[in-house]
């Protein structure tokens, strides 16, 4: 039998994946006076797919924690960009903003911080097995075994612990392929720049170190149609004459784009098997609503405020799991189903010329589907 021994005062919480979520909640717990094991199946610091822009809602919280993305070079972005496939284009102030980072930078620095405030981090350890038996979690990764009271899951949008614990979304297979780039390009640092293409969108904003993000979402056959990402860039993705300029005249950083497969933005649970899910693991907002980040952030915040309510007592991990599943839906469940409607108006012809149409023409329309995608700034 697992054997854990029980304090009413401290617990000892477990986070399988070392993103944003999982740190920052590992960083929320540490600072509450609980013992914190952190997994990441890579080794810090390495790039992420992800649009690497943060709404400004998560500034107060963030402050509380002792953090402040802005000593790390983090860039204030003030104002939105929209453009059509061919090229029509729209331009509007950000009701609350947010900042650039990347997750190379953004990640790497939380980690450092996480583990001076006494987080065991993890580096290269996969969790391959989670069991739950009778109030103690057992994680196994090839190199170790640990026991917790909590879990909090932040592994992101798939992985092959879904398959082990049976989540109803991963049989069904997802289209949508995600691709990275950093580039130098002279837009405007306080700038973020939505430019539709025939099947997708790309973001473009600025990151630290005068580097700019570049990101889209594209379905898997239009890889396949035209037979690797660099056609597709150069016969899809230029039809829009703003990212052909891109694409013809800015500095590409790495030797290689960075590709994720499989994005999915249906509905998930933000508790399974006891696993209180963080992050993409939880849910994933559509990337053109630009706000993953923050809900990821803003979700760990919820599910620590969870775990620190209850007194370790078996009788009550039921209480605390509906308090954090109520929580999560009523915080999030809006905003992502108002980006996946939102995404409708992106990535065709007709559609892109609407929606620059809209933000030109009936900007306090545009303004409010904004405010619906993000949410007030909470500490």
């Amino acid at each position: 039998m697992l054997s854990l021994y029980l304090s009413l005062m401290t617990l000892s919480v477990a986070i399988v994946g070392g993103g944003l979520s999982g740190l920052v909640a590992a960083i929320h717990l540490a600072l509450s006076g609980q013992r914190v094991t952190l997994f990441e199946k890579k080794t810090y610091p390495f790039h992420r797919v992800c649009g690497e822009y943060i709404s400004n809602e998560v500034l107060p919280y963030l402050k509380t924690l002792g953090i402040d993305p802005f000593l790390w070079g983090a860039q204030q972005i003030s104002e939105f960009e929209l453009t059509s496939v061919n090229g029509n284009r729209a331009q509007m102030a950000l009701d609350l903003g947010g900042f650039g980072i990347s997750r190379f930078c953004f990640d790497e620095h939380l980690a450092r911080y996480a583990q001076s405030l006494g987080v065991v981090v993890l580096e290269h350890a996969e969790v391959e097995h989670i069991r739950f038996h009778q109030g103690v979690f057992e994680l196994r990764s090839a190199q170790q075994s640990v026991e917790a009271q909590v879990v909090l899951s932040a592994y992101g949008k798939r992985s092959k612990l879904d398959y082990t614990l049976k989540r109803s979304f991963i049989t069904r297979r997802s289209p949508y392929v995600g691709v990275k780039h950093h580039i130098r390009y002279p837009q405007p640092a306080s700038r973020i720049s939505l430019h539709n293409f025939s099947g997708g969108y790309c973001g473009i904003s600025a990151v630290e170190n005068g580097v700019q993000n570049l990101c889209y979402l594209v379905h898997r056959d239009a890889v396949r149609a035209h037979g690797d990402i660099h056609q597709l860039e150069k016969v899809v993705l230029s039809e829009n004459p703003y990212l052909a300029k891109i694409f013809d005249t800015a500095e590409f950083l790495f030797a290689k784009p960075e590709v994720i497969n499989e994005i999915t933005f249906e509905q998930k649970e933000p508790v399974h098997q006891h696993l209180l899910m963080i992050g993409d693991a939880a849910g994933m907002i559509t990337p053109l609503c630009g706000n993953g980040m923050a809900i990821g952030i803003h979700g760990a915040k919820l599910a620590c405020e969870s775990v620190l309510a209850w007194d370790g007592k078996e009788h009550s991990r039921p209480a605390m799991e509906a308090r954090y599943r109520q929580q999560w839906n009523q915080t999030f469940a809006l905003r992502l189903w108002t980006g996946r409607q939102i995404q409708r108006l992106f990535g065709g012809k007709a559609a892109s010329n609407f929606a620059v149409a809209l933000a030109n023409q009936v900007q306090p329309a545009a303004r409010f589907l904004m405010t619906k995608t993000h949410g007030q700034p909470f500490a």
